[in-house]
């Protein structure tokens, strides 16, 4: 007897049947990225793009239209991360949610800026990126307002107090804070601009 072909003819066990079943039946790629169980949420707003084209002569009117339709005109994606909520609303504001913690590349497009990363590394798990006045550049971002840039954690304490741990949001060193949990409440929201009424959710 040729044992070759008894050992591709053996049986499979039960139990190990019923597992090849039910991957087969999943449809689901092993290596495919996955929600982590620590998602971080990043909030903001754009002020304006860096390179975008401006009319020779402008008013306080007339760039305040430049600016919403470059910001119409913004798309962001995440690094290995394609099953991100949230985007960017007309007025400039940005929320992404389940993005994964540690390092992590968000990338905004836009006319002028094609490729604006926001590089974040060590945020810890669960941790709330607060980003507002961010200016996008051809290849990176700058802060307009940076001690205004902050990184949250929800914990059960009566006022602010920092954790001992630090952040980096685009080179920019900072101060992971401990936040009693009601302050946290707005982690899921749109932020609103200095001028500007709140965004609708816009999920892409």
């Amino acid at each position: 007897m040729d044992y070759r072909m008894r050992g591709i003819l053996s049986p499979v066990p039960r139990g190990a049947a019923i597992l090849i079943l039910l991957f087969a039946c999943s449809g689901r790629d092993p290596n495919a990225p996955q929600v982590s169980k620590e998602p971080i949420s990043v909030r903001g707003w754009i002020t304006d793009v860096a390179g975008s084209p401006r009319a020779p002569f402008q008013t306080p009117e007339t760039d305040a239209v430049r600016r919403q339709q470059l910001f119409e005109a913004v798309s962001v994606w995440v690094d290995n991360a394609p099953y991100i909520t949230g985007g960017v609303a007309p007025n400039g504001s940005f929320l992404l949610l389940d993005v994964p913690p540690g390092n992590t590349t968000i990338t905004f497009t836009a006319p002028g800026a094609p490729a604006a990363r926001l590089i974040l590394q060590n945020i810890p798990g669960n941790a709330d990126v607060f980003v507002p006045a961010m200016l996008l550049k051809p290849d990176s971002v700058a802060f307009l307002e940076p001690k205004n840039v902050q990184v949250r954690l929800a914990a059960r304490v009566r006022q602010p107090s920092p954790t001992g741990m630090t952040a980096h949001v685009s080179g920019l060193a900072v101060p992971v804070i401990n936040t009693p949990i009601a302050a946290m409440s707005d982690r899921h929201d749109f932020p609103v601009p200095p001028a500007g009424p709140t965004p609708l959710a816009i999920v892409k």
